[in-house]
């Protein structure tokens, strides 16, 4: 199995195209076990989810993203800029403005260029946020869910809750340094409220143009970013009063650029890089 090792901002992904070629005969079943040993960072090659491109009716592709733990996500924001980049460069898809099935819907990157011709950036129109605690999905009664308390990890967090097509519950810290991510994260995740489990994500505001976040990833757990993640922060902070529509995202390895726009849709700004290329054979699916 041919593959490029890509990452969004440390976001790391194992990315193969299964465009134009036979796919390997396994069962979607079988891909769950492929991907956690495909990103287990000690015996595979290691990373935080497998991303397979594979045809598209309705798009130029379909983006399938399975989590190291082998769960799918419907959509990542830091693997579909890996996936534009990829297409774009290798000349798959020889066009700027690409469109992406996921299992949120189509999404719309943009290969943003430097004056010198070269790739500065992928631009991603990201959609609506939703916002109706049945969207995101929540337990409770129907409405918005901003600034509400939430019992985990022997405490009451008081949280805002988006769905960037995937699950996200946003907490506001004096100090993400602080947060005991580990401890915190996957109680949060797994809490009874979110019954297909919640990315969460630990906030800082720096001003009114500016936030840092940590992430704790469904599925994946802790991560030095995710796209959606920082577009569910930026439509929280807003909806809480504490920053404008324009967001600098900072994470570990680098910042996002966030936009919730007057039509309503999230633009998401920001790199991706490709680190290497290989071929992997999985011991327990022959041909793959």
């Amino acid at each position: 199995m041919q593959f490029i090792k890509m990452h969004g901002l440390g976001n790391d992904f194992v990315v193969v195209n299964w465009l134009g070629q036979p796919e390997p005969p396994c069962r979607e079943a079988d891909l769950s076990g492929l991907a956690r040993r495909v990103c287990d960072r000690h015996f595979g090659i290691g990373a935080d989810g497998l991303v397979l491109l594979r045809p598209s009716k309705t798009a130029d592709v379909r983006m399938q993203i399975i989590n190291s733990d082998g769960s799918e996500a419907e959509m990542c924001g830091n693997a579909i800029r890996c996936v534009a980049l990829y297409l774009y460069s290798q000349g798959l898809v020889p066009k700027r403005l690409l469109e992406v099935e996921t299992g949120a819907g189509i999404m719309r990157p943009e290969i943003v260029l430097a004056p010198d011709g070269s790739v500065s950036g992928v631009r991603v129109d990201m959609g609506q946020p939703r916002l109706e605690r049945g969207q995101i999905p929540m337990q409770g009664p129907a409405g918005r869910v901003v600034d509400e308390p939430l019992a985990a990890a022997g405490q009451e967090f008081r949280v805002t809750c988006v769905s960037m097509g995937n699950p996200h519950c946003v907490i506001f810290v004096p100090d993400v340094a602080q947060v005991p991510l580990a401890e915190w994260g996957p109680q949060v995740e797994n809490h009874p409220a979110f019954p297909r489990k919640t990315n969460v994500e630990f906030v800082q505001v720096l001003g009114r143009d500016e936030v840092r976040m940590r992430v704790w990833e469904r599925g994946a757990g802790s991560t030095l970013a995710c796209g959606t993640g920082a577009c569910a922060t930026a439509v929280a902070a807003s909806l809480n009063g504490l920053t404008g529509r324009r967001v600098r995202v900072n994470l570990p390895a680098g910042a996002l650029d966030i936009h919730w726009a007057d039509d309503g849709r999230v633009y998401m700004t920001g790199p991706a890089t490709a680190v290497f290329t290989g071929n992997y054979t999985d011991p327990l699916l022959p041909g793959v």
